[in-house]
């Protein structure tokens, strides 16, 4: 048995998110692709401090956890966000946060 398997499947996914989401070029991705609605991964790099083939990479693993979507279109492909699997991602993070928030340890007074 793997040592993730230990794990419940909502803390696997949420630590893969969590992963995905860790690199600040991948946030303002996101950001950047909410700011335009959909674009061309080219245009990414010009906003982007960093090389077309980095942003590649950093598309490629948001494209991976699902949170963004992209299509081809001749030689380019164009991205834009995937909404629904991003409000499935808040409310995954949403209830887990409030899952912790709703257990008081009384004793604890840090």
């Amino acid at each position: 048995m793997r040592k993730t398997e230990q794990f419940t499947l909502q803390e696997q996914e949420l630590a893969v998110l969590s992963r995905v989401l860790s690199h600040p070029a991948r946030l303002a991705i996101l950001k950047f692709l909410a700011e335009t609605e959909c674009c061309i991964s080219g245009d990414i790099s010009n906003e982007i401090p960093l090389s077309r083939t980095t942003v590649s990479q950093h598309l490629s693993e948001l494209k991976y956890a699902g949170l963004i979507k992209g299509e081809i279109e001749g030689v380019k492909v164009n991205y834009c966000l995937d909404h629904a699997k991003i409000r499935a991602v808040s409310e995954q993070f949403n209830e887990f946060f409030s899952s912790i928030l709703n257990h008081k340890n009384p004793s604890c007074n840090l």
